[in-house]
């Protein structure tokens, strides 16, 4: 199992107003939890009108789905042309599959 965490940074340079920011990182948000399975908060610089700091996760089978995932939604943030990427950091984490879950329960059987 891998887990996909990481963080993006987001710049509005047109934006001059926190009601103006919380409109464009909610149109932003939603659009992700509506077109892949990543979820997705604001996670800081909520008072600061012209960035965006989203944190962002997915558990997948493997790294290569989970990468793929992040980078379709990278691309997709670029093509809505709302904001400005302008930092992004990523990390899997791999859990150990030495014995699953599921093995588990069937030894309790």
């Amino acid at each position: 199992m891998i887990v996909g965490v990481g963080q993006i940074l987001l710049r509005i340079p047109t934006n001059h107003s926190l009601k103006g920011k919380r409109s464009i990182m909610k149109h932003i948000v939603e659009r992700i939890k509506k077109n892949f399975n990543i979820s997705v908060a604001e996670v800081n610089a909520q008072d600061n009108w012209q960035f965006i700091h989203l944190g962002i996760c997915q558990v997948g089978s493997n790294a290569d789905i989970v990468n793929n995932a992040f980078d379709k939604m990278l691309d997709f943030i670029d093509r809505l042309a709302l904001a400005e990427i302008v930092d992004t950091e990523i990390e899997l984490i791999q859990f150990s599959t030495k014995r699953t879950f599921y093995e588990k329960l069937c030894a309790l059987c």
